[in-house]
């Protein structure tokens, strides 16, 4: 109990080690490290560029206040008299309070106070240390120091006289203070609006990764990505061709048994279908959203099935998956299976004669009619023997001698006399000549034989072969009621027969002329009511493979 609960425990955390992050914390976090990291980098970089223009700002208008003041009349001609701080120290207050500066200093040109916010600083000497280049230049500045009031932003301007010296200077100054505060509440204000950005951002992440869920169907892009691999793996290993097709008819996949059947080469990604494969399906499935099964379709002389399913979205059908296959192969499995089916009647029918043969000569044997035996013994000997010389010493092929076995004891057991004749002489095939092939062609053809002489007196069937010449000849001849002259035309059609029943027939005789025509061989059929009927099949030993079946 313990180990089980231990392997529990186990394997709950290799689950969890193995567990994947999902897409929607993947963007939520994402979100949230990409806000941050913006909002931390626009708040530096704008108290910077803030506390860079706000400076510049007070600077400028601490340089234009001064030097407004430096022009006033009042104040150049308050320095020729005996007390210039009586005049200048009123109109110095009064503009520094209209205009918001925090001192408006004047002085003389050797730095003497005539105004100042505290009057006990009037008459003493300014500070700061920033004012030679007004007094001895002549020129207009911003400068920052530390004064009586504190570190600050001044303009500094000098006062001239009517001949154009330098009597005095004015200070008006911002103290830094003041202007870091201004700063700082606007950094708030920006941090509130990010942070409520961020917020936005952060709601906004959820809502794309529920809707991307939705789009996925629940999928994570690892689960995405698995399907991708297992659905090439099943369209590459599957033996039907498989295509996709989007609304507008442009390819969007093809696997490789598609290309194969289709003879075609290279990637047909994003082409249109037309011309590459019939159209006439797809288009048709596309329009009506309704699928088409086992349509069967030429296509460069083959004949190929077609399935073609719909694939719909909320707007409709958003395109169309085609399967098909090559019907020759099918055709040529199923003859095989039936033929296989039919050989393993036959030696079930061979055995069934040999073994009522054996119960008769035990009875013989027990009666004592040993002569009866004997002679019955010899008959059957002779038979077989000659029968078995003409197959194997004229018939070198090891197939044909196969097929024709066993249909010498299904012959037997339907008390048909199945005669090879004695002419006969064939040499090994070549090796064009495919057993499945000779099953269906010579199979059908002598069990349609079988069937033709059922019902008449001594029912014979003669079986001819010969490969003297350019073709190797088969020739099936039985002295059944025989063909009218109607039913000709239509023996090789699939589907017709003239035999009566419930049971599915007319598909041995259209099956075994597919075959020779696979082979560029032909068939030929000779039938009188007097003789019976004769079919002759000629098989080219050279062949040269037909474009139907490359």
């Amino acid at each position: 109990m313990k180990f089980v609960q231990f392997y529990e425990v186990q394997q709950g955390v290799c689950c969890l080690k193995s567990k994947k992050i999902s897409l929607q914390i993947k963007i939520f976090g994402l979100v949230l490290l990409l806000g941050l990291f913006l909002i931390l980098l626009l708040t530096v970089f704008f108290s910077y560029m803030e506390s860079k223009q706000i400076e510049e700002n007070r600077g400028r208008m601490a340089l234009e206040i001064s030097k407004t003041v430096s022009f006033i009349p009042t104040i150049i001609s308050a320095f020729q008299t005996s007390d210039p701080s009586k005049t200048i120290q009123p109109l110095a207050e009064k503009i520094r309070k209209e205009t918001g500066a925090e001192f408006v200093v004047i002085g003389n040109k050797e730095g003497t106070r005539f105004s100042h916010p505290l009057p006990s600083m009037i008459g003493k000497k300014m500070k700061g240390g920033d004012n030679q280049r007004a007094i001895q230049q002549g020129e207009y500045y911003v400068s920052k120091a530390k004064g009586s009031l504190g570190p600050s932003i001044r303009g500094k301007s000098p006062i001239f006289n009517k001949k154009g010296d330098v009597i005095g200077i004015v200070s008006v100054g911002f103290l830094l203070e003041d202007v870091h505060q201004q700063i700082m509440n606007n950094l708030t204000k920006v941090i509130l609006v990010s942070l409520f950005a961020f917020l936005v951002s952060l709601f906004g992440s959820i809502l794309l990764g529920k809707n991307i869920r939705k789009d996925t169907m629940g999928l994570e892009p690892f689960e995405i990505a698995a399907l991708y691999k297992e659905k090439n793996a099943v369209l590459h290993g599957v033996k039907e061709g498989i295509l996709a097709i989007n609304k507008e008819g442009y390819i969007t996949m093809m696997n490789q048994p598609a290309k194969r059947l289709l003879q075609i080469n290279g990637s047909v990604r994003h082409i249109k279908v037309d011309g590459l494969f019939p159209s006439d399906y797809l288009y048709e499935v596309l329009k009506s959203g309704n699928p088409q099964v086992d349509k069967e379709m030429v296509w460069k002389e083959k004949t190929v099935i077609v399935n073609c399913t719909p694939l719909f979205e909320e707007s409709g059908v958003s395109g169309v998956v085609a399967s098909f296959r090559d019907k020759t192969e099918i055709e040529q499995m199923l003859n095989t299976l039936s033929e296989v089916n039919s050989y393993s009647e036959d030696l079930r029918a061979q055995t069934h004669e040999y073994t009522n043969k054996l119960y008769v000569l035990l009875g013989l044997l027990q009666l004592g009619e040993n002569e009866q035996a004997i002679e019955m013994l010899q008959s059957e000997t002779q038979v077989l023997q000659f029968q078995n010389s003409i197959v194997f010493n004229h018939i070198k092929d090891t197939k044909v001698q196969a097929i024709l076995l066993g249909k010498l004891g299904k012959a037997s057991e339907k008390k048909i006399k199945f005669e090879i004749i004695s002419d006969s002489f064939l040499k090994e095939l070549p090796s064009h000549f495919k057993l499945s092939n000779l099953i269906v062609i010579l199979g059908n053809l002598i069990e349609n034989a079988f069937e033709a002489v059922y019902g008449v007196d001594s029912p014979t069937v003669k079986f001819f072969a010969t490969d003297i010449g350019s073709d190797i000849i088969f020739e099936i001849a039985d002295n059944g009621k025989g063909i009218s002259d109607v039913e000709i035309p239509l023996l090789f059609s699939r589907g017709f027969t003239s035999k009566e029943g419930s049971e599915p027939r007319g598909f041995g005789l259209s099956n075994a002329e597919d075959a020779v025509l696979e082979m560029n061989g032909m068939i030929e059929v000779q039938s009188t009511k007097e003789s019976g009927t004769v079919f002759t099949v000629y098989l080219p030993k050279e062949f040269e493979r037909s474009e139907k079946f490359e």
